[in-house]
């Protein structure tokens, strides 16, 4: 039989995902599927659980059932029976997660160029010229200066810190990013200038991504489909565009309704 190319195949496979605090439920029973290149958003009340789902696909959580199977050199493997160094390395390489907070994501007392650096060295580089032209490359990328490689994120702004912790997450040229909110907490003019750039890198570097946000304009504008929570389980899924203009399900209905009466 004759092997699939990686666009044949999913690169990620969900089952059954589930974690629960007790009787509350965090996540119950998420499946989907997301293939190369694909963004899937994550839309939902704050408590609705999509946070806690995200955290478990990238492994910052361990969920109490279910399998996140990623596509590993063609084999599904299984993140969540990972070792921990196994997750970790993952983690380094083909994952990556922007945080909503950028001092999360980043070493805020090393420069700019050590926090894109340190991500090459943790994956093997060691020739400093090569690191430092690397670093200077994608801060030129998240249009942030050269001449600020130096300076540490506590003198940048929010948003070059955002910039930044993208900087770092992207240069190893991951496959899979996960991000958490990643303009919450900006100005309107910093928040699309972000989802500009973000934009452009998801599709220049045919990056898959799982993007968690409240804001219904974030997925409108990044992700292909679109998952609705509430209470922990998905209640509605579909492309982006079609779940948007047509909601089926009431609590959709509602969420994009209050939207439109802002």
């Amino acid at each position: 039989m004759k092997d699939m190319s990686p666009i044949d195949r999913p690169l990620l496979q969900v089952a059954g995902l589930s974690k629960y605090y007790g009787a509350r439920i965090g996540c119950e029973a998420v499946g989907f599927e997301l293939w190369p290149g694909e963004v899937m958003g994550i839309v939902g009340e704050s408590g609705s659980g999509k946070t806690t789902l995200l955290n478990c696909l990238a492994g910052q959580l361990a969920p109490d059932a279910g399998q996140v199977l990623f596509d590993l050199d063609g084999i599904a493997t299984d993140t969540v029976t990972m070792s921990e160094p196994e997750r970790r390395r993952l983690a380094r390489t083909d994952w990556a997660f922007v945080h909503q907070h950028a001092a999360d994501g980043l070493r805020m007392n090393v420069s700019a160029g050590g926090n894109v650096g340190e991500r090459l060295m943790a994956i093997g580089a060691r020739r400093y010229g090569d690191i430092r032209t690397q670093a200077l490359d994608w801060l030129g990328r998240v249009e942030i200066s050269g001449d600020r490689i130096d300076d540490r994120p506590t003198a940048f702004s929010g948003g070059m810190r955002q910039r930044l912790q993208i900087a770092r997450n992207l240069v190893t040229g991951p496959r899979l990013v996960f991000m958490d909110e990643p303009t919450g907490g900006l100005d309107v003019s910093v928040q699309a200038r972000l989802l500009d750039l973000m934009r452009g890198l998801v599709r220049e570097m045919g990056l898959s991504a799982i993007i968690v946000t409240h804001d219904l304009a974030v997925v409108r504008l990044l992700a292909d489909r679109l998952m609705v929570m509430k209470d922990g389980q998905v209640v509605e899924t579909g492309l982006t565009d079609q779940v948007l203009d047509d909601p089926q399900h009431g609590y959709t209905q509602l969420l994009v309704s209050s939207v439109l009466q802002v």
